[in-house]
């Protein structure tokens, strides 16, 4: 099955090269827009629905970190990560005795937490993470989207990470084996609820423009932004970075899906037939990439962050490339969908990105 696959991807021992032997530091990109990036976390508990995975744990918890336009020289410098969370997720993955977890809590980030705010109200985008890795795997496309001038709210989803910190400290991930129990539909159904619900708390928000809303989810978390779409049509346009489809009723708004070759995210792929199933129900405005040399994690942070380290993992795709072409379509799409702007970059291939192979199945 495609989720347990996935899973182990995050299970397999990762070797060091001798280039481990150093101690640059790590850092994410810089982001591309004009705007300083603010940062601020916070736990949001939805009283009206008990955590489907632990129901003695009580009311389902969600942590959320949101990026935002900000005012340049205000606030503190946001690290990547807590240092307890980069403890989990290293110890889990056993990437290697240089990737310590002071390494990757103090990964630069562009953030600042606490920052100042731009005046005004911005498009909101809900970023869902893949399973068991953490929402601060999707910094770099959450702090790029926000200096472009978006608010961009990664969002935790409580036990379904190896390494997320709650206000009671990291909890386990105790749904970390249903995928192959009980199918990613049930998972992704519970995320689409959880998304929806923090649609609902940030709608209000004084930086948030409530009428232009967006979900983009990596994994997982692209399974659930096509989910969320349906629970909720406040949500007016989604993006799935080499997740699953849960084939469902027809969704009749923009949705862009983009996938990795290593997963065969490709008309007629073997991997993951769900991509070829769901297209012709997608009766809105779509587009189908697949980013050639690819694999999973090249959508977030993860293959970058290891190949600093030193990590010998192949990735025929350099990190720091798929970054940038993460942010540029995401961000093209989001431009077009959400503000109006059309952006050449989606009527077709472009010799700027030769790696991004467009669809018509």
């Amino acid at each position: 099955m495609l989720a347990a696959v996935m899973t182990a991807l995050c299970l397999l021992p990762l070797s060091v090269s001798a280039a481990a032997m150093t101690t640059v530091g790590l850092s994410l990109p810089a982001p591309t827009g004009p705007a300083a990036v603010g940062r601020t976390t916070f736990a949001l508990t939805d009283h009206s629905r008990v955590d489907p995975w632990v129901p003695e744990a009580g009311p389902r918890q969600l942590m959320v970190t949101m990026y935002y336009p900000a005012v340049r020289g205000t606030g503190s410098q946001a690290r990547y990560m807590d240092l307890d969370e980069a403890k989990a997720l290293v110890d889990y993955a056993e990437l290697g005795p240089q990737f310590t977890p002071e390494r990757l809590a103090g990964a630069r980030t562009w953030s600042r937490t606490d920052a100042r705010p731009l005046p005004g109200r911005h498009p909101l985008v809900l970023l869902s993470p893949g399973f068991t890795v953490p929402r601060h795997t999707l910094t770099a496309l959450a702090e790029d989207l926000a200096s472009r001038g978006y608010v961009a709210a990664t969002v935790d989803h409580a036990f379904e990470s190896v390494a997320t910190k709650f206000p009671g400290g990291v909890l386990p991930c105790r749904a970390c084996g249903l995928p192959g129990q009980i199918g990613n539909a049930p998972i992704a159904l519970n995320r689409g609820a959880d998304l929806s619900f923090v649609l609902g708390e940030l709608r209000n928000h004084p930086l948030v423009d409530q009428c232009h809303v967006a979900v983009v989810g990596h994994s997982m978390g692209g399974s659930a932004a096509a989910t969320a779409m349906r629970a909720n049509p406040l949500v007016d346009a989604g993006v799935n970075l080499d997740g699953e489809m849960v084939p469902a009723d027809p969704l009749d708004r923009p949705f862009l899906l983009a996938g990795s070759s290593e997963l065969q995210h490709y008309p007629g792929g073997a991997f993951d037939p769900s991509w070829d199933a769901v297209w012709p129900r997608l009766s809105g405005w779509k587009r189908w990439l697949t980013v050639t040399d690819a694999d999973h994690y090249s959508f977030t942070d993860l293959d970058l962050l290891v190949k600093q380290a030193g990590v010998d993992l192949p990735m025929p795709l350099d990190p720091a490339r798929a970054i940038g072409l993460t942010r540029a379509y995401v961000g093209a799409f989001l431009d077009q969908h959400l503000r109006g702007i059309p952006r050449r970059l989606l009527a077709g291939p472009t010799a700027e990105f030769p790696e991004v192979v467009f669809h018509q199945p």
